[in-house]
C-alpha cells in the first residue's frame, strides 16, 4: 500500500488488518519503509503493545493514544525521518 510507505503529514492514519498472532508479520510491513518518524499501536493487551514498540524502527511509538507527548521528551525519527532530535534537554546539544 502507498500511503502505509511514505511519511504523510496531515489528518492521516493508516490502519492495517492482520490475521490473529501475525504480529511479526505486522512488524515487519511496518518496518518496510524508509521512514520511521512516529507509529502508534492500539489494542487492549499492554504485552503485547510493549513487545511491538520495542520491534518497531520508529522514534516514537504511541500505545492507545497519537500525538501525546510531553515537552521534555525528546523526539525525532529514524531512518530517513526527521532531523535529529527535537524538545527536550538533549536537543539542545545539536546547536
Amino acid at each position: 500500500m502507498y500511503i502505509a510507505q511514505e511519511e504523510s503529514f496531515g489528518p492521516v492514519m493508516v490502519i492495517s488488518k492482520f490475521k490473529n498472532g501475525d504480529v511479526d508479520g505486522v512488524l515487519q510491513r511496518a518496518n518496510a519503509t524508509e521512514y520511521g518518524l512516529a507509529s502508534g499501536v492500539f489494542t487492549k493487551d499492554i504485552n503485547k503493545a510493549l513487545y511491538i514498540s520495542e520491534k518497531l524502527e520508529a522514534g516514537t511509538v504511541f500505545i492507545n493514544t497519537y500525538n501525546k507527548t510531553d515537552v521534555a521528551a525528546p523526539f525525532g525519527g529514524f531512518k530517513l525521518s526527521g532531523f535529529g532530535k527535537d524538545l527536550g534537554k538533549l536537543s539542545l546539544s545539536h546547536f
